[in-house]
């Protein structure tokens, strides 16, 4: 049984993980193994982002700094661990305090992220947090480099069972056409197949209408959604979730073209969860998956 879990868990983590890393490089594999530092201590690692943390702490492995976050709850092992920011802007004179061996934050802020680590001197790893593929490849990846690997084949397992039993019930179904927003007060961009809200509709057997961008978030006009004629619009938040809803209601009450998406004049738009449909793949992926699954194939089906 287990071989076949890890066949599956493999043919399903085809996405790859960004591992990036700054400053003096990857340390080798044999430095790290059982967690020690180069000064032959516990290694000292730093997560910028609440899924960041989410991810070490179910590979059992201790954090020196952890960011601030009146949206998620870091676990309660990190209770005295330093606050270092929050995951959009982490203080970087605090972590350089802590003396990390490895920052570690999402790869969708790397490109912010990685000259100011730089410049510190502080050593970066990045993860492709950006599909539910991807955080359990990360999970693979960080569980080799830390020696940590019978932790991370458990989670690995625990998602190819999951995901054999959830595809059975989504195989024989025709998925429909999704139009995905995400938005900030004032302003909202399409999230691509290339997006962890996307490759959660994915999951559930959706299309997205904008799946094989190469990015994953971009603009479109409101007349290149309507032609696409998406059966479904969801709306998520990618912060200040009640401002945001409040904004995507008073954009389809006052812009006159919503009212002619195929959508919207059947009722099905939906605004998604915030702690559920944010930026990066967290662990509750399969409760996303439950919330999706009436929107995409009507409340009487399960």
């Amino acid at each position: 049984m287990r071989k076949h879990l890890k066949r599956v868990t493999w043919g399903i983590l085809s996405a790859f993980l960004i591992l990036a890393v700054t400053g003096c490089g990857v340390r080798s594999k044999a430095g790290i193994t059982g967690m020690k530092a180069a000064d032959g201590g516990p290694v000292r690692v730093v997560a910028t982002s609440p899924a960041v943390v989410d991810i070490m702490a179910r590979l059992d492995m201790d954090l020196v700094g952890v960011p601030t976050s009146t949206l998620s709850v870091i676990p309660a092992r990190y209770e005295d661990a330093v606050r270092v920011g929050t995951a959009m802007g982490p203080d970087m004179e605090i972590i350089k305090t802590l003396n990390p061996d490895y920052v570690i934050g999402p790869a969708s802020l790397q490109t912010d992220m990685e000259p100011k680590l730089e410049a510190a001197g502080l050593s970066g790893i990045f993860l492709n947090l950006e599909s539910v593929e991807g955080l359990y490849k990360s999970v693979e990846q960080l569980g080799e480099l830390f020696g940590k690997q019978k932790e991370a084949d458990a989670l690995t397992d625990e998602f190819a069972a999951f995901y054999y039993e959830y595809s059975k019930g989504t195989e024989d179904r025709e998925g429909p056409t999704v139009l995905v927003l995400m938005g900030l007060p004032g302003s909202y961009v399409v999230a691509t197949g290339q997006s962890y809200v996307g490759s959660l509709v994915r999951l559930a057997g959706g299309v997205n209408v904008y799946e094989d961008e190469e990015k994953d978030f971009i603009t479109a006009n409101t007349e290149d959604m309507q032609d696409r004629d998406p059966d479904i619009i969801l709306r998520a938040a990618h912060a200040l979730p009640e401002d945001v809803v409040s904004m995507f209601r008073e954009e389809f009450e006052t812009n006159d073209i919503w009212k002619h998406f195929r959508a919207v004049e059947n009722e099905r738009v939906y605004d998604l969860p915030y702690d559920q449909f944010g930026m990066s793949a967290r662990f509750n992926f399969p409760s996303a998956l439950d919330t999706l699954q009436p929107m995409l194939y009507g409340e009487d089906e399960e």
